[in-house]
């Protein structure tokens, strides 16, 4: 049965499972605030369980803004959860603060909260990421509203050296509507980050790749994200493509990906894809629900949907485009 909440909408999400029970963590704001544009401003992370990914158990909010000075003094937005050393829990999520009641000016910044169950957090005073380096855009570099660096997932380096992150970022070169990239940053250990080059190139067709999610599956490794029509830039904007939830060539699970390569698995009516194994081995891909078919927003989670059917044919396997792309961390 869809995720649904009777007072509530229920947008973007993540899981965590720990072997005997899949954990929903997923925004939230009320419907008593009427226009769903403005549940941005007002979103809470919240909590669910499930024995099968289709029947779930809410347990109500986890997370919420701190003050108003704080650097996630408006809202708690999109993040992951990952089991670290000691068995300690870590719920990276992306810290929002607009600047104003009226402008879309909005700074963006990851914080963290741990946990020893998955139900009771203890969030970290203050950032542990923020948009720097020499190849982000930082707020007034240009013409976008907001410094972009958010919906952080988290996953440890398969060769063991450290974690890696990656966030929805932003270039500080090439056309303003084109700027979109897989931002990065590393960890030895998920407390201490440092930002890293981007790891794809800006002029995709994307002002930016949303809730990313590097998978592998047997025709080997893919990044998926979202962008809907409103967001699609250059030649994706001037030949009229739509958009939803997007899949791209990768190279590996940290990169390089290929964004300029991608094919849409999904129109907008569905949004925020996550792919996750459920019980039986098997891949399947949720995500919420933003559209019916008069355009209205909806506000809940799908049921799981097999990943098989909604892969195209993956084409060449990419080559590097630029040798900067191999010089990570130089």
């Amino acid at each position: 049965m869809t995720f649904e909440l009777d007072d509530h909408w229920v947008w973007d999400f993540w899981f965590a499972d720990d072997g005997d029970t899949f954990h929903l963590f997923y925004l939230h704001a009320p419907k008593s605030l009427g226009d769903p544009q403005r549940r941005h401003r007002n979103a809470r992370i919240g909590h669910a369980t499930s024995e099968d990914l289709r029947t779930w158990t809410d347990l109500g909010p986890v997370l919420s803004p701190g003050e108003p000075s704080a650097f996630d003094g408006t809202a708690t937005w999109t993040g992951s959860v990952v089991l670290g050393p000691s068995d300690r829990w870590y719920l990276f999520y992306t810290g929002s603060r607009f600047l104003d009641a009226e402008s879309h000016a909005n700074i963006e910044t990851v914080g963290v909260a741990t946990s020893s169950d998955l139900h009771t957090w203890s969030k970290q005073d203050g950032p542990v990421l923020a948009a720097d380096g020499p190849w982000y855009e930082r707020f007034g570099d240009g013409s976008w509203p907001e410094e972009a660096w958010r919906d952080p997932w988290v996953f440890a380096d398969p060769a063991g050296d450290g974690w890696h992150m990656l966030v929805t970022a932003r270039a500080n070169r090439g056309p303003d509507s084109d700027r979109g990239v897989v931002g990065h940053a590393v960890s030895h250990d998920l407390s201490s980050w440092r930002p890293a080059p981007p790891l794809s190139e800006p002029g995709a067709g994307f002002e930016h790749l949303e809730v990313l999610q590097p998978i592998e599956t047997a025709e080997g490794w893919s990044v998926l994200f979202s962008c809907d029509t409103s967001m699609l830039a250059g030649s994706r904007k001037v030949s009229g493509e739509t958009g939803g939830v997007w899949i791209a060539p990768a190279a590996g699970p940290a990169g390089p990906f290929f964004p300029e390569d991608a094919r849409l698995i999904l129109d907008e009516r569905l949004y925020s894809g996550r792919i996750i194994t459920d019980r039986a081995g098997r891949q399947v891909l949720l995500a919420f629900v933003n559209q019916d078919d008069d355009g209205r927003f909806v506000g809940t989670i799908s049921d799981p949907l097999p990943v098989k059917d909604l892969l195209p044919p993956r084409p060449e396997p990419p080559k590097p485009r630029r040798a900067a792309m191999d010089e990570v961390g130089s």
